[in-house]
């Protein structure tokens, strides 16, 4: 029996919906990642799981058991919130450790799992001290380390990285993970950060407007898109709008109103059928259109490059599509100029085709 059962919740606070008939099923053991914009109901949706907060209408299972309204002592879950919530009279050491002592544990076993939480949020040397001594993100470390000392069987983590430097957000990502699968936990984890959704889940759920667009591995979320809000938002894409003009088991080629032609992978679409393709800004090349290069889906001018450290970002202005971008290693970034006329091209099945959204596609990729 699945861990965690969400079955077509909703709820409405003062005539805004915030689920709008959200579906889940969450495995025994993994860690799922909520992934979605500001306001797409992630937070209520982990608070509906724990007990803080009751659907309008719908059911949340836990092991086979209704426990829509039961109190929250009863799921045997321990919920990481935004504001922390850290007893301020009591040092990091005793913060820590009281779900182990109000759960009476053994005090070696117990003193055991504290200096372990603490080692992993790297604050063994602040154990004495008192919350507001401490910095936002180490106050935010704390709170992680007492939620995975609860004992609670379900881990539910709202933006439980978010206060912290980028170094140790990447450190943790790893920690965090490896420390929840070791003690069994079943964890949901809330971010709008696609790189820790990645990185991280199991399984990612994609959440927009109240409910669940794509649930799959990282790879399947990011490589085979539900539709186009998920393709540019789940990794950056390039976003052509046109028609259909051969749609075969072999492929399917997007014709734009300026009669550019563009390949993607198969597709149920029929010629004439208005399209969305989309392709990642990483899987999309440039070149000098060289002899023995591959051939080229357009040519564009180079209007701007980004440094990024290990990669750069090369942004082309291609007439009749608007800007395209790819991103390239950095060894290549001496090798083109703002200005350079460059082809732009991609593999046919790193590029999905959907069909066009009704509200249109302005509306199907904004992030509210």
């Amino acid at each position: 029996m699945p861990e965690i059962i969400l079955d077509d919740l909703r709820k409405e606070f003062d005539g805004v919906v915030a689920a709008d008939g959200l579906s889940l099923t969450i495995g025994d053991g993994e860690y799922v990642c909520i992934l979605g914009p500001t306001g797409a109901g992630k937070t209520t949706c982990m608070r509906m799981v724990c007990g803080l907060t009751k659907p309008d209408s719908g059911r949340v299972l836990m092991d086979g058991r209704d426990v829509t309204d039961d109190s929250v002592d009863s799921r045997n879950a321990t919920m990481l919130s935004q504001t922390y919530a850290l007893f301020p009279h009591l040092n990091v050491y005793d913060n820590v450790m009281f779900a182990p002592r109000i759960k009476e544990w053994p005090e070696d076993s117990s003193k055991q799992i504290v200096r372990s939480m603490l080692h992993m949020v790297h604050l063994e040397q602040k154990a004495e001290w008192k919350p507001g001594e401490l910095s936002g993100g180490q106050q935010q470390r704390i709170a992680l380390a007492r939620a995975l000392a609860s004992g609670s069987k379900v881990l539910l983590l709202d933006e439980p990285l978010r206060a912290l430097d980028a170094r140790l957000r990447i450190n943790l990502r790893k920690e965090l993970r490896s420390m929840a699968k070791e003690m069994g936990l079943t964890c949901i984890h809330v971010t709008h950060d696609q790189d820790e959704a990645l990185e991280m889940a199991d399984k990612i759920a994609v959440i927009r407007k109240g409910r669940i667009i794509q649930f799959g591995t990282p790879r399947e979320v990011f490589e085979d898109p539900a539709t186009p809000f998920v393709a540019n938002f789940v990794g950056r894409s390039n976003v052509i709008v046109g028609r259909v003009v051969e749609s075969t088991p072999e492929g399917t080629i997007v014709e734009t109103q300026s009669g550019m032609r563009f390949p993607a992978r198969p597709s149920d679409l029929a010629a004439g059928d208005e399209a969305v393709l989309t392709v990642k800004v990483g899987f999309t090349k440039i070149t000098r259109m060289q002899e023995g290069q591959p051939s080229a889906v357009c040519v564009g001018t180079i209007e701007r490059i980004l440094y990024e450290g290990v990669t750069v970002t090369v942004e082309i202005a291609v007439e009749g599509v608007g800007l395209l971008s790819a991103k390239l290693p950095n060894r290549k970034y001496e090798e083109y100029s703002p200005g350079d006329s460059v082809g732009v091209y991609w593999m046919p099945d790193k590029a999905s085709v959907f069909p066009m959204p009704p509200e249109g596609i302005e509306d199907e990729m904004r992030l509210d």
